[in-house]
């Protein structure tokens, strides 16, 4: 039997149960089963991810922040069907960006996807109507993909296990672009579906960009070949 690995590194109990609620109410494709391995206390997201790559046991992995909540119930099916289209496809996330930007920031370029906000929404009762109806639509492959040079990590799914560089990013930023340009590095594909309807909501807050600038920099050295230097 196959298997999808969800990946979570926490610090709040509240959000990681939510989180865990979501993931529970989707639907699960014949001759798969799914595992949950939780981080906790990562030094960095990182750190965390490797960790949860080591264990993990899943054909596919999913790597997803502990305040992004998968509403759309047959996500399953097709991530699957995604990574069952093209062998060379890497990663698939929710939101990405077609180019890199000069300064290394990835939405200072046109994002495409589609994504929740922090609206008021309850794994127990219906979306809102703006979003409905999610039980009906199902995806298809014929919907399209966009090809993305990065991808945001509030959700990376993966078909290849490719470690995450901790020596170097060891905080909270880049860490998700580095992934993508390591993947892209290796000539595997970053993509982004077309959703009709956002699959994930993402409750993230207020963002701490302490070290954001720090890595940046990192980022722009250790990968300058993809920023034209």
């Amino acid at each position: 039997m196959k298997k999808f690995s969800f990946i979570i590194c926490t610090n709040s109990e509240l959000y990681f149960d939510e989180c865990v609620r979501y993931i529970e109410k989707l639907h699960i494709p014949e001759g798969w089963d799914t595992e949950l391995i939780e981080i906790n206390g990562a030094a960095s997201m990182t750190s965390g991810y490797n960790e949860g790559l080591g264990a993990a046991t899943g054909d596919i992995k999913i790597y997803l922040h502990q305040d992004v909540f998968i509403v759309y119930p047959w996500f399953l099916y097709s991530i699957k069907e995604i990574f069952e289209s093209d062998p060379n496809i890497g990663i698939i996330g929710m939101v990405g960006a077609e180019k890199l930007s000069a300064d290394g920031v990835m939405w200072h370029n046109s994002e495409v996807g589609n994504l929740c906000g922090d609206e008021s929404v309850d794994a127990d009762d219906k979306l809102p109507d703006d979003i409905n109806p999610y039980d009906e639509y199902r995806y298809s492959i014929k919907d399209g993909l966009w090809d993305v040079m990065v991808a945001d990590g509030l959700l990376l799914a993966t078909s290849k296990d490719i470690p995450w560089r901790e020596e170097i990013f060891d905080g909270w930023d880049f860490y998700d672009v580095s992934q993508c340009l390591e993947f892209r590095k290796r000539s595997f594909r970053n993509v982004v579906p077309l959703q009709k309807y956002p699959w994930v909501m993402h409750d993230d807050g207020v963002l701490n960009l302490k070290n954001y600038d720090k890595y940046r920099k990192i980022c722009m050295e250790e990968y300058k070949e993809f920023f034209g230097f």
